[in-house]
């Protein structure tokens, strides 16, 4: 069987951030594939019309998007069951305790405040593919739900 490469989808509203992501994968060089969303609605539809066989195996979703916000895409796939396999870390600028606790317990597997730095950045992003899969498998820890750089 043929492995293939790591699919990823970002789910940003935001250009700037969008372009951080993307160069900062570039940059790491870690051979995956990478498709950028600029939203939550595109972002759903985007998941609705891949195959199973081709769905992301890790989504980085921001919570503060407009029209459908990163809680209702988060609530929306893990309700179906078709979504199981794909790993979510949300990717935000909210440092909030609400958001971590909600998003937490609506299934996420890694919560990742954004990195002030590109160095950073890098850092967390590494850390995220590389333990996909730890983070993914139950028990879910909650200590182990932020992710740092």
């Amino acid at each position: 069987m043929i492995e293939r490469p790591l699919k990823i989808v970002l789910a940003d509203d935001d250009e700037a951030d969008r372009l951080l992501f993307k160069e900062a994968f570039i940059d790491l060089d870690l051979g995956i594939t990478i498709e950028i969303v600029n939203g939550g609605i595109e972002l759903m539809n985007l998941l609705h019309h891949t195959k199973t066989e081709d769905l992301p195996q890790v989504l980085f979703l921001d919570i503060n998007m407009p029209q459908k916000n990163g809680m209702d895409c988060l609530k929306e796939i893990r309700a179906d069951s078709r979504f199981k396999e794909v790993s979510i870390a949300i990717y935000s600028t909210s440092s909030s305790e609400k958001d971590m606790d909600d998003t937490f317990i609506h299934g996420a597997n890694v919560y990742i405040h954004k990195p002030n730095s590109f160095q950073k950045l890098k850092k967390v992003l590494e850390k995220a593919v590389m333990n996909s899969k730890v983070y993914q498998d139950p028990p879910f820890n909650k200590d182990n739900f932020l992710l740092k750089a």
